[in-house]
């Protein structure tokens, strides 16, 4: 998995993860299109134990790829049946207000 944390004055945290085969990918869904970029996502390899400790202090969270949304689920902070799938691959965003 790739993880970063992006932090931005006044507005929290927002922590991105995705599975590692769709780094530097585009997903399209009829008219909808993502782009899985090392931008948005980082370019540094994530232990899964990294990705917990992320999400268990994130305020946000913006999470694509089967075994990220796995992670999410396991710790109780989404249910797999919430997520949107995009070319069959689970997506999911957390805020918490």
């Amino acid at each position: 998995m790739f993880l970063k944390i992006h932090r931005a004055p006044g507005t929290g945290e927002v922590v991105a993860v995705c599975d590692r085969e769709l780094l530097n990918t585009t997903l399209a869904e009829g008219d909808l299109e993502v782009c899985i970029s090392e931008k948005f996502y980082g370019s540094t390899p994530a232990t899964e134990e990294e990705v917990r400790d992320a999400l268990h202090h994130a305020e946000n969270a913006n999470l694509i790829g089967a075994r990220t949304i796995a992670i999410a689920v396991d710790m109780g902070l989404i249910a797999y049946e919430t997520c949107i799938r995009i070319s069959d691959v689970p997506h999911a965003q957390i805020f918490r207000i």
